[in-house]
C-alpha cells in the first residue's frame, strides 16, 4: 500500500500493484504534510491541525489523536519503533523534534 496526504484534508491508499484507490482516511482539520508507516503497520499523519493521528494500517481505523502545542511538518519511525516529530511552532524560525 502507498499512502498520500492530500490538501483536501485527507490521507488515500494505493494499492502498490495497480494504483487503484483502496480507501480515504478522514480526520484531520487541515492539510495533511506528513507520513509515517511504524515498524508493526500502524500509519501516522502529521498536519497543520496540531496533531498526529494513529491509524490502522490495514483497515484505516483511526486508532488515536495525538494533540500537540505545534504545527507537524515531519515524521519519521526510527528501527525501534520510536516516533519522531518534527514540529514547527507558531512565528518561529527553527523547529522542535519530539520523540515518543
Amino acid at each position: 500500500t502507498v499512502y498520500s496526504g492530500s490538501e483536501d484534508f485527507t490521507i488515500r491508499a494505493w494499492s502498490a500493484e495497480d494504483g487503484t484507490l483502496l480507501r480515504t482516511l478522514q480526520g484531520h482539520n487541515y492539510i495533511v504534510y506528513c507520513l509515517a508507516i511504524g515498524v508493526d503497520g500502524t500509519l501516522f499523519s502529521g498536519s497543520n491541525d496540531y496533531t498526529v493521528r494513529l491509524w490502522c494500517g490495514v483497515t484505516g481505523a483511526l486508532r488515536y489523536i495525538l494533540p500537540v502545542d505545534s504545527k507537524v511538518c515531519a515524521l519519521a519511525v526510527g528501527p525501534n519503533g520510536k516516533l519522531y516529530a518534527g514540529l514547527l511552532p507558531d512565528l518561529a524560525k527553527d523547529g522542535v523534534i519530539v520523540v515518543w
